[in-house]
Order: C-alpha cells, then sequence, then structure tokens
C-alpha cells in the first residue's frame, strides 16, 4: 500500500505552490547527495542515533557521506520537510546507493547480515 499524502486537489490553489516548495532546497541537496554518494547518512548534531550510525560504517570499513541539520532545537522545520518527503519519522536517515534504508538500528542490521555489501555491491 503506497504511503498516503495529501492529494493536491485537496489543497486550495493559493497554497500549492507554498507546500510544493516548503524547504525544496534541503530535500534537493539531499538527493543530490544520496544520488552521488553510495552511502549517505543524514543526521543532527547532539543525537546519539546519528552518531551510531556513523560508527557502525566506520566499524564496518565503509566510506559514507555525512550531512548535518542543527541540533535538537535548530533547523527542526527544514528537517521536517525531510520527514515529509521521505516518511520516515527519525534521524538518521541512511541511504544506499539511493534507497532509504532507514536509521541506525536499520543499518546496524545490515551490517550483520551481510546485505550492506550486498547493496553496494561488494
Amino acid at each position: 500500500m503506497p504511503r498516503q499524502t495529501l492529494d493536491e486537489a485537496h489543497l486550495h490553489p493559493a497554497i500549492r505552490d507554498k507546500v510544493a516548495n516548503l524547504h525544496a532546497d534541503i530535500v534537493h541537496n539531499v538527493q543530490a547527495a544520496a544520488a552521488s554518494n553510495p552511502v549517505l547518512v543524514v543526521g543532527m548534531r547532539g543525537n546519539p542515533y546519528c552518531r551510531k550510525a556513523r560508527r557502525a560504517l566506520e566499524a564496518a570499513g565503509e566510506g559514507f557521506k555525512y550531512l548535518e541539520y542543527g541540533s535538537y532545537l535548530s533547523q527542526w522545520r527544514p528537517r521536517s520537510a525531510l520527514k515529509m518527503w521521505t516518511g520516515w519519522p527519525t534521524l538518521p536517515m541512511v541511504f544506499v546507493r539511493g534507497t532509504l534504508v532507514g536509521g541506525a538500528d536499520d543499518l546496524r542490521a545490515l551490517i550483520a547480515s551481510g546485505e550492506l555489501k550486498r547493496l553496494l555491491g561488494e
């Protein structure tokens, strides 16, 4: 079942452009980084799960790109655009070959099972 989003027909015409472009810059930045890096971790300062994801990749000997957007109290509005775009409610957001694979715990499971290496073509 596809993830539900509000159909454009149910948005008043006066706000459609605002909804479509709200914090689009951060979404485009993450899209570009996910497309150009085998592994991308999107996180925020002070979040222990973002740190766990980076450490898990380092321990596995995997390179990655890290994008950091603020802390708990800063840049939360732009981060909410990422959450709406992906449907993933928390940080970090880990992308492998452009596909969102989840957060830190999901990444550790992929590493432990060998699935990450398979996804990376190793």
